[in-house]
């Protein structure tokens, strides 16, 4: 896990990220934590990321490091007057499943994923994040996640407690508005039986036609990308068998 921290400061960080995020600000006093997302006006995924709320107010967003200098370059770009700092610090990282040291914060994504430390270098405690995430299909950044590609909704955001439908305007909120209200969506990201293994973004196939693509593998299980619509009980990925029970939403 490669992790970049930037550090927003100055006069009402919260009020300056408010109107660009996809969750709700107003929620990081009481959890302390909050999973979010930064689209584009077309309401695709840039980047994800926590926010950390911190004793003097700023407040610091941990994103992927191969994320963190287009996030950046974004913030400075809607900053304009607003009267806040945005510095990358080098504030480690850590995470587990296991005992929980003093001053974590639980993953607000799911319950499985455990707890984040901030400020304090953790040795790895072993933990299959893989596994974890095939399980309860959670994206990964750069995996799953795609930038200017992905949207947050067919990635489960509602699920993994990522987007707020209550909060008012931010970037990209008009197109994701429209897709949460739609009755059901027609493709989106689900967990899979396998059997065998298929390099990641593999096409899956079912009655000859391209029905998505195979992500993360793990324990005879899988993340894919599915067209509900073209999704079959049985379909294959290469050399791959897979095998999918449709839920109610997806039919």
């Amino acid at each position: 896990m490669t992790r970049a921290i930037i550090r927003i400061s100055g006069q009402e960080p919260a009020k300056f990220l408010q109107g660009l995020v996809t969750n709700d600000l107003r929620h990081l006093e009481r959890d302390g934590i909050l999973y979010a997302a930064l689209l584009s006006a077309q309401g695709k995924y840039l980047a994800d990321f926590f926010l950390i709320a911190q004793p003097d107010g700023s407040i610091c967003v941990d994103v992927a490091a191969d994320l963190a200098p287009d996030l950046m370059r974004r913030l400075a770009m809607y900053k304009l007057r607003a009267p806040v700092e945005i510095a990358q610090t080098d504030m480690p990282v850590s995470r587990g499943t296991g005992p929980a040291p003093e001053g974590v914060l639980p993953d607000p994504r799911h319950p499985a994923l455990g707890w984040r430390l901030y400020g304090v270098s953790l040795p790895d405690d072993g933990t299959d994040w893989d596994a974890l995430r095939v399980a309860h299909c959670i994206p990964e950044t750069g995996i799953e996640l795609v930038p200017q590609d992905t949207f947050i909704l067919e990635a489960g955001f509602d699920r993994l407690h990522g987007v707020d439908f209550r909060k008012g305007c931010y970037v990209g909120q008009e197109v994701t508005a429209r897709m949460q209200h739609k009755t059901t969506l027609r493709k989106g990201l689900v967990t899979l039986g396998v059997e065998g293994t298929a390099p990641v973004g593999t096409e899956i196939v079912a009655d000859g036609k391209i029905a998505g693509q195979i992500y993360t593998q793990s324990g005879g299980q899988a993340i894919a990308y599915l067209r509900f619509e073209r999704a079959q009980p049985e379909m294959q990925a290469g050399t791959c068998r897979l095998f999918w029970q449709p839920k109610p939403e997806h039919a």
